[in-house]
């Protein structure tokens, strides 16, 4: 796909300013309502079905199941499974809800049940099922046998320390890599301030080590605000923060270039600084090193494939979060809508893998996945 020109974009995946963060600021007013207002709320919407006719137990059991939501998302922070408010993802969930209430009366009942099993899946279970993605890239450019394992970790965006935090450290254990990239978002929106978070992203990053060394690159940022990240790794030696700069890494007589570029969320603010990381002029010339670019987002796939990278590893969509099947994401978070929303796509001579990441949006956004886990990525660069 040829680069396009969003320098008369108004707003941007991940700043401030955007429809995303318009919607978290009405979820945060959502959040501000006292219970007993929020409760008169659920109410009032379980009674639009039926405003013609009388009171009925259909309607009672609907508001039911309204507070059996508001019960479930409010416990997930008891249970430390994640730490966001309750009452913005009850309300869009009462929205969904409305609809199936209007079916014949046990094809509603049954509806509202599996609605309610959806709820248990998305929000307990499925934000905590990580996988491990693996990856097998070949490359004319090293050597015979040659074979660099990478570790791919994205979109932490942590809030305490949960079970999905554990495995990430478990699985980079297990999987012995070469090196380890983070392609940034350290921390959740709702956190990004708070010790208490900081400390938990500190134990992470402090469990994660490699021989060839672990790589970082901020994310988003409304993120990682710059005063927070040198704070995040102030003392973990072992973590090398690349802001728009290229190291060298070697292995089996072979050599890397790992480029770590800051992401504003502008092409064509960033294209300048990733040619000029690379020495590149124009037009491009190819680049004699397996070159893999750590930006956060996606949008930047097409200047970097014309700059001659070979692999760029991304994340920022999160997948979606929310999939449907054969439609995918309901909701990517690209310049580029859907083509970019997750997994391997191949830009030119490029390969492009976006990461759907460890963790999920902060704020008013719901913790929840669906059709769309977890993952961390292990790569392996060969011939």
């Amino acid at each position: 796909m040829a680069a396009r020109d969003f320098i008369h974009h108004r707003t941007f995946p991940g700043t401030t300013g955007n429809i995303f963060d318009v919607v978290l600021h009405i979820a945060d007013f959502v959040e501000s309502l006292p219970a007993f207002v929020f409760a008169a709320v659920l109410l009032g919407i379980a009674c639009l079905p039926l405003l013609a006719v009388s009171f009925s137990p259909p309607l009672i059991l609907l508001y039911l199941f309204f507070l059996g939501d508001w019960a479930l998302l409010a416990a997930l922070p008891r249970a430390q499974k994640s730490f966001g408010p309750a009452k913005p993802p009850t309300l869009l969930l009462a929205a969904m809800r409305l609809p199936f209430a209007g079916l014949p009366w046990p094809l509603a009942l049954a509806a509202q049940i599996a609605g309610t099993a959806l709820v248990i899946y998305g929000f307990w279970i499925e934000p905590h099922r990580l996988t491990l993605t693996r990856q097998r890239l070949c490359s004319p450019k090293l050597k015979p046998g040659a074979s660099l394992r990478l570790l791919h970790i994205g979109d932490l965006h942590v809030e305490r320390i949960t079970s999905r935090e554990r495995q990430v450290i478990a699985l980079a254990r297990s999987t012995a890599p070469d090196a380890i990239l983070f392609s940034g978002d350290f921390l959740n929106l709702s956190y990004l301030r708070d010790p208490q978070a900081w400390e938990a992203v500190r134990a992470v990053l402090g469990e994660l080590s490699a021989p060839l060394g672990v790589f970082a690159v901020s994310g988003s940022p409304a993120v990682d605000l710059p005063d927070v990240v040198p704070q995040l790794l102030e003392g973990l030696a072992h973590i090398r923060w690349l802001r728009d700069e290229k190291v060298t890494i070697e292995h089996g007589g072979n050599a890397y270039d790992i480029v770590g570029l800051n992401c504003t969320h502008k092409p064509f603010e960033d294209e300048p600084r990733l040619f000029s990381v690379l020495g590149q002029s124009r037009p491009p010339r190819p680049l004699d090193r397996f070159t893999i670019l750590l930006y956060h987002s996606p949008d930047l796939a097409p200047e970097a494939a014309q700059a001659g990278v070979d692999l760029q590893l991304s994340g920022h969509t999160h997948g979606g979060q929310v999939r449907l099947p054969l439609y995918g994401a309901l909701y990517a978070g690209s310049l580029y809508g859907k083509k970019y929303e997750s997994g391997r796509i191949q830009e030119g001579k490029m390969t492009l893998y976006v990461t759907r990441g460890v963790g999920m949006e902060g704020k008013g956004a719901p913790r929840v996945r669906c059709l769309c886990p977890p993952e961390i990525t292990a790569w392996e660069i060969t011939t």
